[in-house]
C-alpha cells in the first residue's frame, strides 16, 4: 500500500504540473485546433497515469477524475468551451480544481439554450448535510455481517447490497472531495447525486440524479454536437435520440476503460451492452413523451419501482458482473482493511502521546 500511495501522490503532481502548462499557455494560444494541438500530450498523459495505480480507492478514483472528466474538460477548454473557459480571467488556484474534479461552482447566470437538455436544472441547495452521507454510511455497516456469512444469504440479496454498496461508496468519495475543495476554495458546491431511488424514468435517473458531473460534461461535448449534426439530418425535433444514445455509446467506452484501469483484464464488453441497452431504452422514452405530448404521466407511485426496477435488474444482470470481474470484492475488502489497520495504529500512536504527555514525560 505504501508504493500505491508513493504512485498516487508522483501522479497528481504530474496532473498539477500538466494543468499549470495548460492554463499558462491559454494565455498565448488562441481556442481551436492550436490549442488542442498544444495540449494533446496532457491528454495522452491523463490515459497513461492512471496505468501506475492499481486500487479502487485511489486507482479508480483517479482514472475517473482525469482520463474521463479531466480530459473531456480539456477538450472542451481547447475550443473556448466547457467549465475552464466560463472564466477568462479563472485563476490558477480554481481552474485545477475545476479541471481534474468532479465539482461545479454554481454559475449565478445559467444558460437558457437546454430546453431539451436530457437533465433538469442543477441542485442548487449545495452538498447534502452530512447526517445524509451518515445514514448511508450506517447502512453498508450494516451490511457487513451479511457480507461475512454470504453463504447463507441468497446471491440476489447479497447483489442487491452490492449495487447500493457502490453507490453509497461513489456518492460519499465524492462528497468528501467537494467538501475538501469547498473548505480550499470557500465557494458552495453542487452535489452528485440526487437521490437516485426516487427515480421516476430512465430519462430521470440519468440526467437529473445520477452522477451529474457526468451528465454536465457529456452534455456540451458529446449532446449538443451530435444534435446540432442530426438536426440537419432528421430535424430538431428528432435529434435527441441520437444524441442522448451517442453520450451512452462514449459512456459506455470510458467505463470500459476504467473498468481496465482498476482490474487490468481484457474487456468483454458487458458493461458497453449495460450502456447502450439504457440509450436505447432512454431513446424511447424520449419518442414516446414526444409522440404523446406529455399527455400521459404515470403515478409516482407506478413510475418509480418501475424505474428503479429496471434500473437494478440491468445492473445485476449486466453492470455488477463486469465489475466484480475485476477483482473489485477483493480488492474493496483489502484496502478496507488496511484503512483500519492505518487508523488503529494511528489511534495506538496519539494515545501512547497522551499517556506519555499525562505521566510527565
Amino acid at each position: 500500500m505504501e508504493r500505491e500511495i508513493s504512485n498516487f501522490m508522483t501522479v497528481w503532481t504530474l496532473v498539477v504540473i500538466s494543468l499549470t502548462y495548460c492554463h499558462t499557455i491559454s494565455r498565448t494560444v488562441p481556442c481551436g485546433t492550436k490549442r488542442l494541438l498544444a495540449i494533446s500530450p496532457v491528454i495522452v498523459l491523463f490515459f497513461i497515469l492512471p496505468l501506475s495505480l492499481t486500487t479502487i480507492s485511489l486507482g479508480g478514483l483517479t482514472s475517473f477524475f482525469i482520463a474521463w472528466l479531466c480530459n473531456f474538460k480539456l477538450i472542451l477548454f481547447a475550443y473556448g468551451k466547457g467549465p475552464l473557459s466560463l472564466n477568462r480571467s479563472c485563476s490558477l488556484a480554481y481552474f485545477i480544481p475545476i479541471a481534474c474534479l468532479p465539482i461545479k461552482i454554481p454559475d449565478p447566470v445559467e444558460s437558457t439554450e437546454n430546453e431539451e437538455r436530457p437533465c433538469s436544472e442543477i441542485n442548487k441547495r449545495g452538498l447534502k448535510s452530512p447526517m445524509n452521507y451518515v445514514v448511508k454510511c450506517l447502512v453498508i455497516v450494516a451490511f457487513l455481517p451479511a457480507y461475512e456469512r454470504k453463504d447463507r444469504v441468497h446471491p440476489v440479496i447479497i447483489n442487491l447490497m452490492y449495487c447500493v454498496h457502490v453507490y453509497v461508496g461513489l456518492e460519499v468519495s465524492l462528497a468528501v472531495v467537494g467538501a475538501m475543495v469547498r473548505a480550499l476554495t470557500g465557494n458552495g458546491l453542487e452535489p452528485q447525486f440526487e437521490e437516485p431511488f426516487f427515480s421516476t424514468s430512465l430519462q430521470d435517473f440519468w440526467g437529473r440524479r445520477w452522477n451529474l458531473m457526468v451528465t454536465n460534461i457529456l452534455h456540451p461535448a458529446i449532446y449538443l454536437p451530435v444534435r446540432s449534426i442530426s438536426s440537419r439530418v432528421i430535424g430538431r425535433r428528432w435529434a435527441a435520440l441520437p444524441a442522448s444514445f451517442a453520450c451512452f455509446l462514449v459512456s459506455a467506452l470510458m467505463h470500459e476503460l476504467i473498468f481496465y484501469y482498476i482490474g487490468r483484464k481484457e474487456p468483454t464488453w458487458v458493461v458497453t451492452s449495460f450502456f447502450l441497452l439504457h440509450g436505447l431504452c432512454v431513446a424511447a422514452e424520449i419518442a414516446a413523451k414526444k409522440a404523446l405530448a406529455s399527455r400521459f404521466h404515470l403515478p409516482r407511485a407506478v413510475s418509480v419501482p418501475m424505474a428503479v426496477g429496471f434500473i437494478l435488474t440491468t445492473a445485476l444482470w449486466l453492470f455488477l458482473p463486469a465489475l466484480l470481474r475485476c477483482d473489485a470484492e477483493d480488492k474493496a475488502r483489502r484496502e478496507a482493511m488496511a484503512v483500519v489497520d492505518f487508523v488503529n495504529k494511528t489511534w495506538s500512536v496519539v494515545r501512547f502521546g497522551s499517556v506519555m504527555k499525562a505521566s510527565g514525560w
